[in-house]
């Protein structure tokens, strides 16, 4: 038994290039996934749809027993790691995944006249596309980089923040007809410091279009700041699994 399960936490893990069984499985789920989020790009839904979302919810499921099941050689506490492994991030955002898919809570939505809702909980089926990241391994070193770097990510989000709020306020005030409410100052400072801006809303006074002009310049530079520290935690992570491939024979995991 102890072997069994150890085997299949093997296959439901990332894959190692000589694990068929684990490559396969990995590229089933990630198949699985991408088909199962193809109904959300419809308005409408047909029994084609209703039949997929069910399947796929069933195959989750599967899924979500099978690392409960294996839940203590992923978290390494003993039979702790049964009761833990259900509130870890990834496990609720699996949870979350397949419960849109019973008809009990849409159901209990309708008796309660929440129709509003009953789109928000089928949005909820996006969350499908972060299961993809458990399949892949760039994926998860991107994860890695993140959770390395997350001091100076932060620090470049907090900087983001201010700046977005000091742009917001100061534009507020230089033209306060252009903007009904401070709301829609923060949201023309955050689509300025993006350097998108979407035309919607703009300022129309000398005052308000320099500080327009200020804004997308700073703008470009915070929003290459994650990118650059992404992008070199990376690469450094990269020719880190290049040189412990080149020292051991090149068996360590896949790419």
């Amino acid at each position: 038994m102890t072997n069994m399960r150890k085997r299949l936490f093997e296959i439901i893990e990332a894959a190692h290039e000589s694990d068929k069984a684990s490559n396969l499985y990995d590229a089933v789920m990630m198949a699985v996934i991408i088909i199962s989020i193809v109904p959300l790009a419809f308005k409408s839904t047909n029994v084609y749809f209703t039949i997929v979302d069910k399947i796929a919810a069933y195959i989750f499921i599967v899924d979500y027993t099978l690392r409960l099941f294996t839940a203590d050689y992923k978290l390494h506490r003993g039979a702790v790691s049964f009761v833990i492994y259900p509130f870890t991030p990834m496990a609720i955002i699996d949870l979350i995944a397949i419960l849109p898919s019973f008809g009990f809570i849409s159901s209990a939505f309708r008796l309660a006249k929440l129709f509003r809702l009953l789109r928000a909980l089928r949005v909820l089926r996006v969350f499908r596309t972060v299961k993809l990241f458990r399949y892949s391994k760039s994926m998860n070193i991107i994860v890695d980089v993140m959770r390395q770097q997350k001091t100076p990510l932060l620090a470049v989000c907090t900087l983001a923040g201010a700046y977005i709020l000091i742009s917001a306020l100061v534009v507020f005030n230089v033209e306060p007809d252009t903007f009904d409410d401070f709301f829609e100052a923060i949201y023309w400072a955050t689509v300025s410091l993006t350097t998108m801006g979407y035309g919607d809303i703009y300022p129309v006074t000398v005052a308000g279009r320099i500080v327009t002009i200020i804004s997308s310049f700073i703008g470009i530079a915070i929003v290459a700041l994650p990118a650059g520290i992404i992008t070199a935690g990376y690469m450094e992570r990269i020719n880190q699994e290049k040189k412990d491939d080149a020292g051991d024979g090149g068996n360590d995991g896949k790419v």
